[in-house]
């Protein structure tokens, strides 16, 4: 299959892609483009223009701080993965990041690609989500930050406007006292997940349940986060967690797996990753 016609640009400087995307605001981003290119064979896209980024020096930055990891739009997810800095500041991105497809792909797409791709089955929309992070967006007209639970718009469709490129994302540090997990199940190894379940838990100074929040990904048409603290209560309840958040899901339903299944699915790795989370976060204590 090849993909409809389209202009091409390849700009060397961010002013210049972001002119080109003032320009051609009907354009799409090339990146990674593990998951552009399909869509274009398939024509289940046709933009008009790509702006091929990938000669836009300083974009390729993975950035570990006190106060999380911030990745640049060019920044692999082979590179965030391997990251030891970045798994030292948020783990739960290495975590997720190794259930993303193959190596190959993982090679070439890029982190803040997969946020603007906006795929619900994606695992680095439910990650950015869960963590509470952010998208800085930036365009001719100026810069604006983008909390993760106003960018995720729908199926594929993000915040993003026209003419804007996704220049990073930042995703929070684990805070002390905190444990993250992270599960899927598909059909085969490196497909979309049928569910997937990215877990944060923290414990308080006497070691009891203080937070605990759940990133659910292939279960509706955008990341759903369920605050699960209350269910699971101070000693950490994981079973009642997983039940309330089967009670508080819609899952739906495809040709892949309908919705019973995949609600009866969230619950099973709902409870598991907490459990996980709960240990890592004990470890952290010193316990």
């Amino acid at each position: 299959m090849k993909p409809p016609p389209f202009g091409y640009r390849a700009p060397r400087t961010l002013d210049e892609a972001l002119d080109a995307l003032a320009a051609v605001p009907s354009g799409k981003v090339l990146a990674g483009g593990q998951s552009l290119i399909p869509l274009l064979n398939m024509r289940l896209a046709a933009p008009s223009h790509l702006v091929d980024i990938n000669r836009v020096a300083g974009l390729d930055t993975v950035h570990a701080g006190d106060e999380g990891v911030r990745v640049g739009a060019l920044a692999r997810h082979a590179r965030v993965e391997r990251s030891p800095e970045a798994a030292a500041i948020q783990p739960l991105l290495g975590r997720a990041l190794r259930h993303v497809a193959h190596p190959v792909i993982r090679n070439r797409g890029t982190v803040v690609g997969s946020l603007a791709h906006a795929d619900p089955a994606g695992e680095m929309p439910a990650v950015l989500a869960v963590l509470g992070g952010t998208v800085e967006a930036a365009s001719a007209r100026g810069r604006r930050t983008i909390p993760a639970a106003e960018f995720f718009r729908g199926p594929l469709e993000s915040a993003l406007e026209p003419g804007e490129l996704a220049v990073s994302a930042f995703f929070p540090a684990a805070p002390p006292r905190t444990g993250t997990a992270f599960a899927e199940t598909a059909r085969r190894h490196g497909d979309y997940a049928l569910a997937g379940v990215a877990a944060v838990v923290t414990l308080d100074e006497d070691l009891r349940v203080s937070a605990a929040r759940a990133g659910y990904l292939g279960i509706c048409g955008v990341p759903l986060v369920l605050d699960l603290a209350g269910a699971a209560g101070p000693a950490g309840d994981w079973a009642a967690a997983a039940a309330h958040a089967r009670d508080s899901m819609d899952p739906e339903p495809d040709i892949h797996a309908g919705a019973e299944y995949r609600r009866h699915l969230a619950g099973v790795l709902t409870e598991r990753t907490l459990s996980i989370a709960a240990a890592e976060a004990l470890r952290r204590a010193g316990v």
